[in-house]
C-alpha cells in the first residue's frame, strides 16, 4: 500500500468505502473528494446515494426556482451528513455562461490536468438547471462529508475504512447510483467478495 506522502494528491480523487463501514451510514458509499489539504481537512460529495423524498419538484418549490417541472433531468441525492438541509450542484467544469466567482464555490484541480468537477452551493446554478442550461453534467446534493485536519488520513492509513481510485466521469454522473460501489471498485480491479480489511491508494 503507498503511503500517503503528498495528500494534495487527493484532491479530484474518489474514496471508496471499504467493509469496515458496513453498518454505517457511509456503507458502500462512492465519495468524490472536492478539496483535501493538512490545514483544512477534507470536503467531499457522495455520488451514489438517489434521493427519493422530497423528490425534484418539491425541492425547486422549497427553494422558489422555476420552471418546476424543470425543463431538463438532473440527478438528485444525499452528499452527505454535514448541512443536510443545504443543497449543492456537483457538475462538470464548464458553466454554461455562469462566472467562476469565488463566494460558494469549490474548484477542484489535479496537477497538470483538467478538475474532473466542481462543486457550487449557488442557487443560481440551480435556476440554470432547471432552466435547461447549465454544464453538461450536474446532479443536486444535500449535505456534504467533510473531515476535521488529518482526520481522514487517519481513517485511510490506520482505520482501514477507504479506497482511493483515479476519479471517472461517468461513476460521478452516471445515472444509476446503486452500481456505483461496484463500478469504481471494478475501475481498479476489486471485487466485493475479495475484499480484505488493507486499504490505500489502488
Amino acid at each position: 500500500m503507498p503511503i500517503l506522502e503528498s495528500i494534495e494528491t487527493l484532491t479530484g480523487r474518489l474514496l471508496v468505502a471499504t467493509p469496515v463501514l458496513a453498518g454505517t451510514e457511509f456503507a458502500q458509499t462512492v465519495i468524490y473528494l472536492c478539496a483535501h489539504s493538512a490545514k483544512d481537512g477534507a470536503m467531499g460529495m457522495i455520488v451514489n446515494r438517489r434521493l427519493t423524498h422530497p423528490d425534484i419538484s418539491e425541492l425547486l418549490r422549497q427553494l422558489e426556482v422555476s420552471p418546476n417541472p424543470p425543463q431538463r433531468l438532473f440527478g438528485v441525492g444525499v452528499g452527505g451528513p454535514v448541512e443536510p438541509g443545504r443543497g449543492f450542484v456537483l457538475h462538470s467544469p464548464e458553466r454554461g455562461g455562469i462566472g467562476r466567482g469565488r463566494s460558494g464555490n469549490c474548484l477542484t484541480v489535479l496537477p497538470e490536468e483538467q478538475p474532473m468537477a466542481e462543486v457550487s452551493a449557488s442557487v443560481d446554478m440551480i435556476r440554470e438547471l432547471a432552466a435547461g442550461r447549465g454544464p453538461r453534467q450536474a446532479m443536486l446534493l444535500l449535505g456534504h462529508s467533510s473531515w476535521a485536519a488529518g482526520q481522514l488520513e487517519e481513517e485511510i492509513l490506520h482505520g482501514n475504512a477507504w479506497y482511493v481510485v483515479p476519479a471517472n466521469e461517468e461513476i460521478i454522473f452516471g445515472a444509476d447510483p446503486s452500481t456505483k460501489w461496484q463500478r469504481a471498485l471494478a475501475s481498479v480491479g476489486l471485487e466485493p467478495s475479495s475484499l480484505s480489511a488493507a486499504v490505500g491508494e489502488a
